[in-house]
């Protein structure tokens, strides 16, 4: 008997929102692809993965109390695995909900 959704790929960034969303227990969550703005760089040649580079906006209260160097880190090491096979490079935000609070 076949799993469900066994057959479906998802794309690099569903996987990310995924990642974040489920563990990080995200209010805000943003990722979009910014790959094509580095296409034909050195470091993306010849890779067939064109999902490679990401920008990622999260608001999570799994934040609060948390530097921001510790913040970035979590989102790491949750994207450990997407970052060794093709995943080059992600700029991060990343705030707790009370620093969202009243600003754009």
């Amino acid at each position: 008997m076949a799993s469900r959704g066994a057959s479906v790929v998802l794309s690099r960034a569903n996987r990310i929102k995924s990642k974040l969303q489920t563990a990080l227990e995200a209010t805000v969550l943003e990722v979009d692809d910014v790959s094509y703005q580095h296409a034909g760089h050195a470091a993306v040649k010849g890779n067939s993965d064109n999902e490679t580079h990401f920008n990622v906006k999260i608001v999570s209260p799994k934040f609060d109390g948390q530097s921001l160097v510790k913040r970035h880190r979590m989102v790491y090491d949750l994207l450990a695995d997407e970052l060794q096979s093709g995943l080059h490079a992600i700029s991060i935000v990343a705030k707790t909900p009370q620093e969202t609070t009243g600003a754009k």
